[in-house]
């Protein structure tokens, strides 16, 4: 009952919304007077042999019929199906031999115009029926006599009512019923989803909290294993009981002849003593701050000193002197990303169908489509919403690595690939097919970036001579390769024109339009960003960006600035208005550390109000950085390996985040 009253509303409401007002009238007053809640056979019956065959309504008759074929039954009810067959042409026939009865042979005729070449392919039987309004007395014919008698009538009339009878039972309702019951359906599985996020959440603090108590512990075992054996070998002092910190932690000195372990390996509170010595500070996870010979360029004098004794908290005396010496500034950044909060999470989705790391996620022009393609060479489509339509999901195997994906701006279409191998796709996704199979030149095989106009049907390709893989440093980027950029047409599926670079020109790593799609700016591995005018096809201004390889390029929301992202985790806004200026910038090479890239290319995103900037991550979480506003920056919630490629929705508070461990996740966040 609950579902029949929502489905009368919703039809209501699109008769009001549609204005079909006097239909709806005749809905309100059968609604009134309607007993019953199911199928109405009578009622169709005589919609049949008292509406459309007395009256000659052909089109609606034949209509009718046809919705019972296509909305009713399925390819496993063959018998049913055929059984509708036999009856539809048992009632076709009766109308004509109804207005042969009445004397409108017209009406057989304008019958045979409208649907006699369908008839003909659907049964041969059919070709002496069209002479039946030129017989002079078709009920003799012994071809057509049966049909004139009232038994055959009669007999036709309950063979459909006990057919109808049959298919609008208990268990077959139309699908406007349904809505609701899957409304609730996809309501309850939101509601388990998020749930489950709920608890996936408090497991992870969880685990945070005993992966600290378990480092603390360890922490306290090493320093009390310490204490033991300070406690048991004393250092000896000098005449006036005291010695320099830097003689102190002399191997000569700190060498204990039983143990064999130098003082310079003991740890306090989960610091190492070896940044003391010239040695490289790490943080807990292994990420390396900085390297420093503090000590080396200090000397401690005799009067500073420090004299070592049996209590742990002396010991830690010694460790807060030299920790003055340390880079403190790099040690109270590297605390503040440590600080970063999580973000707060609506709703998040993961989507497991790669079996490969993933090297790029797109969100498709609209939204709701999302591609994601691993360095096997699979592209899927697929859509994070359960109440969206999965007709275009599809899988797509391009036989290389996925270097670059991107959809077609004006609709979700056209998706376009770009492959290692030099390889281009265009994949149709009403279509699921390629549509066009593109290469670029044997000269450069490897296609870095693709990117549409958002106005025009045509994109750009960046390929380099052979793949490029950025590195932290100059001895890599010496080695790499060079640049071609291509401008195709989408109609003709040809490259047009190829921008102008010079001479040996660094390969590009990443491309972007702006909004009307006369400008495009590219970046490359020199540290250089170029500005190409579209409709000229020329270079118009470039400016040095970085010291490293520039991984990554964005417009600013406003168009007034461009973001950049280098090899060595710097981001910098830059003003387009007074070139070289700096508008904004943040340090990130904690998640974009050189060795992060031996799995991606790091990239950035920015959200459709141009306030949020999301980061690729060489670590399991990803920094999401607040531009120009208060707050420093958010951190995603964690994937179990490096997170390779990012995305944001075009217009909703939603990013994609790719990772090394084969996932792609779509988070919803508070605006």
């Amino acid at each position: 009952m609950e579902n029949m009253q929502y489905s009368e509303e919703l039809l209501r409401e699109f008769l009001v919304f549609r204005g079909f007002t006097n239909t709806l009238q005749a809905y309100e007053t059968e609604l009134s007077t309607d007993i019953g809640r199911g199928f109405q056979v009578d009622k169709i019956l005589d919609l049949i042999f008292s509406v459309y065959v007395p009256k000659y309504q052909a089109d609606k008759l034949v209509g009718l019929l046809n919705f019972f074929k296509q909305c009713f039954f399925s390819s496993s009810e063959a018998v049913l199906i055929s059984t509708l067959l036999k009856l539809e042409v048992s009632i076709l026939r009766y109308y004509i031999v109804h207005a042969i009865q009445s004397g409108r042979r017209d009406k057989v005729v304008d019958f045979f115009g409208a649907n006699g070449n369908t008839l003909l392919l659907k049964r041969e039987d059919w070709i002496p029926w069209f002479a039946i309004p030129y017989i002079k007395n078709p009920s003799l014919d012994p071809q057509f006599r049966v049909y004139f008698s009232k038994e055959w009538y009669d007999a036709l009339h309950l063979s459909f009512r006990n057919f109808l009878s049959e298919i609008f039972s208990g268990i077959r309702i139309p699908a406007l019923l349904k809505i609701s019951t899957e409304k609730n359906t996809v309501k309850r599985l939101k509601n388990d989803i998020k749930q489950l996020n709920d608890k996936l959440s408090q497991l992870q603090a969880l685990l945070e909290t005993k992966e600290a108590e378990i480092s603390h512990l360890r922490s306290m075992a090493a320093s009390t294993s310490a204490t033991a054996l300070i406690s048991q070998k004393s250092i000896s002092t000098s005449n006036d009981g005291s010695h320099s910190l830097e003689d102190l932690l002399a191997p000569s000195a700190a060498k204990d002849e039983g143990s064999n372990l130098p003082v310079k390996d003991l740890k306090v509170a989960g610091a190492s003593f070896p940044s003391l010595l010239g040695e490289t500070i790490c943080s807990d996870d292994g990420i390396p701050l900085r390297s420093t010979n503090a000590l080396q360029e200090s000397t401690f004098t005799s009067s500073k000193a420090v004299v070592v004794s049996n209590s742990v908290g002396e010991l830690t005396n010694i460790y807060d002197d030299a920790k003055e010496s340390l880079p403190s500034d790099n040690t109270r950044e590297m605390l503040r990303e440590d600080d970063f909060p999580e973000v707060r999470v609506d709703f998040q989705e993961t989507f497991l169908g790669h079996t490969s790391p993933i090297s790029r996620c797109r969100f498709s022009a609209s939204g709701t489509n999302i591609a994601s393609a691993s360095v096997d060479g699979t592209v899927r489509i697929w859509t994070y919403d359960s109440s969206t339509p999965t007709s275009k999901n599809a899988t797509i195997y391009c036989g290389a690595e996925i270097m670059s994906l991107d959809w077609e701006c004006r609709s979700d279409r056209l998706l376009l690939i770009g492959t290692a191998d030099g390889g281009i796709k265009a994949w149709n996704v009403d279509a699921k097919r390629v549509v066009c199979d593109l290469n670029t030149s044997a000269n450069f095989p490897s296609v870095l970036d693709l990117k549409c106009s958002p106005v025009e049907p045509v994109f750009v390709s960046a390929a380099a001579s052979r793949r490029v893989i950025l590195r932290q440093g100059t001895n890599e980027i010496d080695k790499l390769g060079l640049a071609s950029l291509t401008v195709w047409n989408m109609k003709t599926w040809k490259a047009t024109t190829v921008l102008p670079l010079g001479e040996d020109p660094p390969a590009i790593t990443s491309l972007c339009f702006n909004h009307n799609g006369k400008i495009l700016a590219a970046s490359a591995i020199d540290g250089m960003i170029h500005m190409f005018d579209m409709s000229a096809g020329l270079q118009i201004t470039g400016w040095p960006a970085h010291d490293a390889a520039v991984s990554s390029v964005l417009f600013g929301p406003d168009e007034t600035s461009i973001f950049s992202l280098g090899s060595d985790g710097k981001i910098f806004e830059w003003s387009l208005h007074n070139q070289g200026q700096i508008l904004w910038s943040r340090d990130c090479s904690r998640f974009c550390y050189p060795e992060s890239t031996k799995v991606c290319r790091h990239e950035v995103g920015l959200d459709f109000s141009g306030r949020r900037l999301l980061v690729t991550s060489g670590l399991v979480r990803s920094p999401i950085y607040q531009v120009q506003g208060h707050m420093s920056a958010l951190r995603t919630l964690p994937h179990s390996a490096a997170i390779t490629t990012v995305d944001w929705h075009p217009t909703l508070p939603m990013f994609l985040t790719g990772s090394a461990d084969h996932s792609v996740r779509v988070t919803s966040i508070a605006p």
